[in-house]
């Protein structure tokens, strides 16, 4: 029995141990203990302060953008395989049509279609012999639309990341809807960050076929009110400030989706411009069309809107210049932008809070004090209810913190307003494991059984209906981690860690204590409970 209680004692020091250096960090910093604690025990932003944003990616637009690269993409391979047709068009989101075919080469364009586009499957056209229509298949509509989401979120990370934000929490918010919850710890004035983020930073090249227009207005006037086939007009600003129109190629000659790099740099006149590196792909296609464009203006397009419009001079293989009316905090954003990746999508602004480090300071105050004083109320009503095993219960609550605290900080989690909430619901469940328990023990001694058979009976009896609300309760903290974001999750991470570290002190540090105390008393002597 001593040797039971010795090894099983020596078991919850070094518990103890671990939980101490994980809190405080090892001995030799120990003079440096509040900012050890500070540093292992992270607040969340409810506490530290900062900006709370939810966005939704609109992935519908990374769909319409692979079907226009699958409208383009086509065009090119029919003309290269010297394949005749009146028109490629899409049509809508997943549709595209093939008109004006001589009917002896539809098995040439459906093997080109198997070889070269297999997301893809060809119809025919009521009505209309000489016409196929082409329609994206749902599953990869689903595989594009989950792709530009998670896509999205890394390009989101990487330019939260690149701006400095210590510590910022980018997670999947809700079910189903595409949407994100960013948390941006100690930003407190998220306007440049919010720029960042939401600017698709979408570049594309295209070959300019008419304008500047003064107006819009002008522009379809000189038009005839029509636009060209293959062609839309697009803004841009001149370098006086004033408002501009282009006519421009629908499809782009290439996209950010090219660049392999991008650098702030200056112009041979000092302003600030971007130098940007493409890919082997993109600088063949880019070479090819600057080749057959030499005196033609080429438009520089940041997400729909044109920033210059040079004239094509030379031929232009794997770099250019990004040239406009840029401040140099501009030009080093939209370097960051691109380096970081386009957004393959848009991004809508759902939600938006900010918390100031007043009220976090606010919050951390009342909460401690809420833990406080719930905490003492609990330790004093524990030992004049309990008597002797009330102190049983005051070190099996006081261990069951430190543990919990141990665990966010070995498990680098984040303690929030809500956790706060999850540590005293800890408390209130601990304590009830302990009541189970002891009244179980006063039940087995009414019916006049030994002290030791007591203690044993409680434990026993009551152990079953601990498991029981304990899984009940994991099941429901897991549940709320699975659906919820942020503050939830942390409720329900305290309050699962909280659980686990419960059962091991009610049960197992308590039993040792019950124990211990056992082997020092005298047969006969009254059991304190």
């Amino acid at each position: 029995m001593e040797k039971s209680i010795r090894n099983r004692s020596i078991l919850i020091v070094i518990v103890v141990a671990i939980c101490v250096i994980g809190i405080v960090g090892l001995p030799s910093t120990f003079q440096k203990l509040e900012e050890n604690i500070a540093d292992r025990i992270k607040l969340g932003l409810d506490l530290k302060g900062g900006t709370y944003l939810v966005l939704q990616v609109n992935v519908n637009d990374a769909v319409n953008a692979t079907t226009d690269q699958a409208v383009g993409r086509l065009r090119d391979d029919l003309h290269t395989r010297n394949i005749a047709t009146a028109e490629v068009r899409k049509v809508d989101m997943t549709h595209m049509t093939v008109r004006g075919v001589p009917q002896g080469q539809w098995e040439s364009i459906q093997a080109l279609m198997q070889d070269q586009f297999p997301e893809w499957y060809v119809q025919d056209v009521a009505g209309d012999p000489t016409a196929r229509m082409m329609t994206l298949k749902t599953s990869e509509v689903g595989t594009i639309q989950r792709d530009a989401f998670t896509e999205s979120m890394a390009t989101i990370r990487r330019r939260v990341d690149a701006l400095g934000i210590t510590e910022p929490e980018i997670a999947q918010y809700g079910q189903g809807n595409y949407e994100l919850v960013v948390e941006l710890p100690e930003v407190n004035d998220p306007t440049r960050v919010k720029d960042v983020i939401r600017s698709e930073a979408m570049l594309e090249l295209k070959v300019v076929r008419g304008g500047p227009y003064p107006s819009k207005d002008d522009a379809l006037a000189s038009l005839g009110g029509v636009l060209p086939p293959d062609t839309e007009l697009l803004p841009g600003i001149t370098d006086s400030g004033a408002p501009v129109w282009y006519l421009v190629d629908q499809i782009a000659a290439i996209t950010g989706r090219d660049l392999t790099g991008a650098e702030p740099s200056q112009d041979t006149n000092g302003r600030p411009d971007i130098d940007f590196t493409l890919t082997h792909a993109g600088a063949a296609r880019f070479s090819q069309i600057t080749q057959r464009n030499i005196g033609k203006q080429l438009a520089i397009i940041l997400d729909n809107s044109v920033q210059s419009a040079p004239v094509i001079q030379a031929q232009i293989s794997d770099n250019g210049q990004i040239t406009g009316s840029f401040t140099t905090q501009q030009a080093s954003d939209l370097a960051l932008k691109l380096r970081s990746g386009a957004l393959p999508a848009s991004i809508t602004y759902m939600q938006e809070e900010t918390v100031g480090p007043s009220l976090g300071a606010d919050s951390i105050h009342h909460g401690i004090e809420a833990c406080i004083i719930g905490f003492v109320a609990i330790l004093i009503f524990m030992l004049i209810y309990y008597r002797g095993a009330g102190i049983n219960a005051d070190v099996a609550l006081i261990l069951n913190l430190v543990i919990l605290i141990a665990a966010l900080a070995y498990f680098k989690g984040v303690l929030t307003l809500p956790g706060i909430a999850g540590v005293i619901l800890t408390v209130g469940i601990g304590v009830d494991s302990n009541v189970l328990i002891f009244e179980r023990i006063r039940e087995e001694l009414r019916m006049n059984k030994a002290a030791p058979a007591a203690v044993a009976g409680g434990f026993d009896h009551a152990f079953k209906t601990i498991i029981d609300t304990h899984v009940t309760t994991v099941a429901m903290a897991a549940i709320l981690f699975a659906f919820g974001t942020g503050p939830v999750r942390g409720f329900a991470v305290t309050l699962t860690i909280g659980l686990i570290a419960n059962l091991f002190t009610s049960v197992f540090v308590s039993r040792v204590i019950f124990d211990y105390v056992l082997s020092r008393r005298e047969r006969g002597e009254a059991l304190s409970v």
